[in-house]
C-alpha cells in the first residue's frame, strides 16, 4: 500500500486549514495552465458508483456573468429580509461572493440522469449523486488552494432561475456556483469569524452505538 511520510501529513493539514472560503478576488486572469491542472483533480475525485455525475459550465459571457449577477442580488436582498435587528444589519455588512471580480467563473450541477455507474448506490439513496458533486468540488477547491487560487461557493442563488439562464438541461440539479481566482489576501480565520457572524466548528461530536 501506497504510504506518506509524517511530513507530508503535516503539510496536508496545513492546507486543510488553510482552506477559505474567498470573496476578495484580484482581476487577474488565471492562466490556461493552472486552471487545467485543478480541473484535473476533479477526474480523481470519488462518486457513487464511479457515475462522476459532475457537470460544470464555465459562466464566461458578459449576458451569462450579469444574469448570475442579478439572480445573486435578488436573493441576496430576499435573505436580508429574512433577518431583522443587529443580526440584519451584520448580514448587509457581509461580502458574500466575488462574482463582479472572479476572473473565473463556474455553475456546476449534478446530472441526476446520468447512464454512467448503471445506477449503483443511488437505487436507494439517490442524493448520493449530489454529494459526489461536493466532492469533486471540495478536490478543486484544495488543488486550487495548493496552487494560490481562492475559490468561493456562492449559496445564495435561485437555482432554478440560473439553470433557465445558462440553459442546462432540465434534469441538471445546481449544486454550487464557484468563483475562482486570485485572493486579495490571505487568512487562515474564516471570514465570517472575523465579521463575528458565527463561530468556528470544533471537532464533530461522534455518537457511539
Amino acid at each position: 500500500m501506497r504510504t506518506f511520510s509524517p511530513a507530508f501529513a503535516a503539510e496536508l493539514d496545513e492546507l486543510l486549514r488553510w482552506r477559505r472560503d474567498v470573496r476578495r478576488f484580484r482581476t487577474d486572469p488565471v492562466p490556461d495552465a493552472v486552471l487545467e491542472a485543478c480541473l484535473t483533480a476533479v477526474e480523481r475525485a470519488p462518486s457513487v458508483g464511479l457515475s462522476a455525475p459532475w457537470r460544470f459550465v464555465r459562466v464566461s459571457s458578459e449576458q451569462a456573468l450579469e444574469a448570475a449577477r442579478a439572480n445573486f442580488e435578488a436573493a441576496n436582498a430576499d435573505a436580508l429580509a429574512g433577518y431583522s435587528g443587529e443580526q440584519a444589519a451584520r448580514y448587509a455588512t457581509l461580502k458574500l461572493a466575488g462574482m463582479r471580480e472572479a476572473p473565473v467563473q463556474f455553475a456546476v450541477f449534478c446530472d441526476d440522469e446520468t447512464p454512467k455507474g448503471a445506477g449503483l448506490g443511488a437505487r436507494t439513496m439517490p442524493e448520493a449523486r449530489a454529494y459526489s458533486v461536493v466532492g469533486a468540488i471540495t478536490y478543486l477547491w484544495l488543488a486550487a488552494r495548493a496552487r494560490g487560487l481562492g475559490l468561493g461557493w456562492v449559496s445564495i442563488l435561485d437555482p432554478e432561475r440560473l439553470a433557465r439562464d445558462l440553459a442546462v438541461p432540465a434534469h441538471w440539479r445546481l449544486v454550487g456556483y464557484l468563483c475562482l481566482g486570485w485572493p486579495e489576501a490571505e487568512s487562515e480565520t474564516p471570514e465570517l469569524v472575523t465579521a463575528g457572524w458565527e463561530s468556528p466548528a470544533g471537532p464533530p461530536e461522534v455518537l457511539v452505538r
